[in-house]
């Protein structure tokens, strides 16, 4: 087979490094990264539990989508920056389970905090001086999606939870606009 060591036929990592890519790659958290509303569907505070499980208060298991990590890892290889926007009230769980699931240094800039996420996106590109056509974003509720659309930011609906092809198929669609 004509894989590479993540799956993907050689082939396509020859013509994606030639692809058109956007700066930085915007997630969500709650059901985009994680299968669940942090401020109500969990207990915070959050641990590792003794056999590095990261638990809620409650003891509850608590992961991930399956995806994620190599979702991160394809993106920091490509040299694509990523930021997260979350309205959540549970800023510090939200905060607390990035830093368990050691995804904290994918991130240049986090806007966790509730409020509207056009706010978040202003802040975003003072942060980084990308422009909004230079972002994609991923996001499981459709407002957001509409809201930040209006600004020129490339959106994606995640409806299931976020996953390698959502990144590789939003990652073609960018680069087709592109052209």
């Amino acid at each position: 087979c004509w894989e590479d060591q993540a799956g993907f036929p050689h082939l396509f990592r020859s013509l994606f490094r030639k692809m058109a890519k956007p700066r930085l790659v915007v997630f969500d958290l709650d059901y985009t990264l994680w299968p669940f509303w942090v401020d109500t569907h969990v207990d915070p505070p959050f641990k590792a539990d003794s056999k590095g499980r990261i638990v809620d208060s409650s003891g509850r298991n608590i992961k991930l989508y399956s995806d994620v990590m190599e979702v991160l890892r394809t993106l920091k290889r490509d040299n694509i920056q990523i930021a997260a926007a979350s309205r959540t009230s549970e800023v510090t769980g939200a905060n607390q389970l990035l830093d368990l699931f050691k995804m904290d240094a994918y991130f240049c800039q986090k806007e966790i905090y509730p409020g509207s996420k056009v706010t978040h996106f202003e802040r975003i590109r003072q942060g980084t001086g990308f422009q909004y056509s230079e972002m994609i974003f991923f996001d499981d509720e459709h407002r957001n999606i509409v809201e930040v659309g209006k600004l020129g930011v490339h959106c994606v609906h995640v409806a299931n939870g976020m996953t390698l092809k959502l990144l590789t198929d939003a990652l073609e669609k960018y680069a087709g606009s592109q052209n």
